[in-house]
């Protein structure tokens, strides 16, 4: 399949899915159970989007330098730190990990 197809099959299938968002009645959105999911379901997404991206090269499991680098962010966060040094945190001990591991 060309990466052409591939690029408008994807455009079409998010321009369906904005269009169908569209049409749902207000009413159903209002709900509390929709307005929960809502707000919880770009987390898990992200999250899973970050798993994926940390422990994934080529399809196997690996934990590596980003690993690292995800744990600091994390110790960062739970310090409450700014966002900015949230992400020096991981990035600085990322490259240490790797500079010194090779």
């Amino acid at each position: 399949m060309s990466v052409w197809i591939a690029i408008a099959v994807t455009a079409i299938g998010c321009y369906a899915a904005k269009l169908a968002g569209l049409l749902v009645p207000a009413e159903a959105l209002e709900r509390p159970l929709v307005r929960r999911l809502a707000a919880l379901v770009p987390v898990a997404l992200l999250a899973a989007l970050t798993a994926q991206q940390t422990f994934s090269t080529a399809g196997s499991l690996v934990v590596d330098a980003r690993a690292a680098g995800v744990a600091a962010a994390a110790v960062a966060l739970l310090l409450r730190a700014p966002f900015l040094v949230v992400v020096a945190a991981a990035v600085l001990v990322t490259a240490g990990v790797r500079a010194i591991g090779g």
